[in-house]
């Protein structure tokens, strides 16, 4: 257990913390032998609008798929994204802990 852990400083502004996080190493100010994994149920992930453009015959099987599973088609087309990605992330990194 580090006893010769400095003091967090206080920050004025969101700005001011982060450019401070991006120069120092949090193993000078916290104990990471005592960090535990912790889990937010309410926080949303913020969200970009892109446009995307498919093929016509492309666009109707996906919605016919949606309705398969009677999901909106958006929604079934970011689920099937955000399975892909971890495929990709666990064959490039491995799994996550």
């Amino acid at each position: 257990m580090p006893t010769n852990l400095k003091p967090v400083p206080r920050f004025e502004t969101e700005a001011e913390e982060r450019a401070f996080w991006e120069t120092h190493d949090t193993a000078d100010f916290f104990d990471l032998s005592q960090a535990r994994r912790v889990k937010f149920p309410n926080l949303k992930p913020s969200t970009k609008t892109i446009s995307l453009r498919l093929p016509e015959g492309m666009l109707a099987d996906i919605k016919i798929a949606a309705n398969r599973q009677d999901v909106p088609y958006q929604s079934l087309i970011k689920i099937w994204l955000a399975e892909k990605v971890e495929q990709q992330r666990q064959r490039v990194r491995g799994p996550i802990q």
